[in-house]
């Protein structure tokens, strides 16, 4: 039996693996999902993917399964309490930029109907097809995710820079940034 060709960044590791193989890339277009991945992306600032992975359950626990109506309305006592888990990154202003994005967040989906119809509209509602041959070349941010994030910081959030943006684009399947030998890349 021939073996997959994935993209090389997740090569030798078997949760970034089954990231990659089930998720990364797999255009989403539901509210929940992708509160959930722009939380972790921003957590991700400055840190690698792999260390938000392994700790996304915990992250998926102490934020009430992502629920942004939730994470909304946090006082002070949740935030002191979020900043006692040794499950998560403990980084105070993350923490609270997570509050004030849920809220941003609802904000959106008031103004469009919902998140995924402000952030698709970006993309005319499908995925951008790139054509990378080594995961390496891929961008760290384009002019199209500048705009997105200026356009999200406008409209109050945090930690949404270009590079997170992207990050999250990727992730969510708004653009395809498969290998183009990757066996997931003519699958998303």
């Amino acid at each position: 039996m021939a073996t997959k060709y994935r993209c090389g960044w997740c090569e030798g590791d078997e949760l970034y693996q089954k990231y990659h193989d089930e998720e990364w890339g797999v255009p989403i277009y539901d509210d929940d999902t992708l509160f959930e991945f722009l939380i972790l992306e921003t957590f991700q600032a400055g840190l690698s993917w792999i260390t938000i992975l392994r700790k996304r359950e915990n992250f998926k626990k102490a934020f009430d399964n992502f629920n942004y109506k939730k994470i909304a309305n946090y006082n002070q006592d949740k935030i002191d309490s979020l900043l006692q888990d040794t499950g998560i990154v403990r980084n105070k202003l993350k923490i609270k930029a997570t509050v004030t994005n849920a809220q941003a967040f609802i904000k959106i989906q008031k103004e469009f109907g919902s998140f995924s119809k402000y952030i698709w509209r970006f993309v005319d509602g499908k995925p951008i097809k790139n054509t990378l041959k080594d995961y390496k070349n891929a961008p760290a941010n384009t002019p199209l995710s500048d705009s997105i994030s200026k356009d999200l910081k406008k409209r109050g959030f945090k930690f949404v820079g270009s590079t997170v943006v992207y990050a999250h684009m990727q992730a969510t399947g708004m653009v395809n940034d498969h290998e183009t030998n990757c066996f997931r890349y003519h699958e998303v």
